[in-house]
Parts: structure tokens; sequence; C-alpha cells
């Protein structure tokens, strides 16, 4: 797993969020460590967040903010860090 994925495409997730680049639900990009990541990709869509980028260690990620993405460094399936853009 790596790379951007879409969460919404055809689940009927939220869009972007609210005006500060967060979930729907105003839910902020902290918070994901320590869930597998089925879960936390569960949970960023029930937030209403429109993208979540998952990355492996030695992954490699562009560097460009995008409002309403969700970032979850994993490895060995459990999240370590989450942060928007």
């Amino acid at each position: 797993m790596s790379g951007s994925d879409a969460v919404g495409a055809g689940s009927g997730a939220a869009g972007s969020g609210s005006g500060s680049g967060s979930g729907a639900a105003g839910q902020d990009g902290e918070g994901y460590a320590g869930l597998r990541i089925e879960r936390a990709r569960e949970l960023a869509r029930r937030h209403g967040w429109a993208s979540v980028r998952v990355l492996e260690p030695g992954d490699l990620m562009t560097m460009e903010y995008r409002q309403g993405r969700l970032n979850l460094a994993v490895r060995n399936g459990v999240v370590e860090r989450s942060w928007e853009g």
C-alpha cells in the first residue's frame, strides 16, 4: 500500500471538510496513531476526509499541501503518525 488512495470515490464520503481543511466533522489530522490501517481509513471516511495517503517506510512523497487530505505513516499495518495535507 502506498501513494494516494481516494477515500470518497463511490463510497458516499463527505467532501473536503470544514474551512480549516479538516474532516467534515472538524476532526484534525492527528489522533490516528496506534490504529490499524483499516480502522484509520474507516474513521477518515466518517470524518469526511476527501482522500487518504498511506505512506509506508521508504515510500517517496510529494511535498505539496492538499486541503482535505489525511496522511498516514504506516508500519506493519499500524498508523505511526497522521497529519493533514
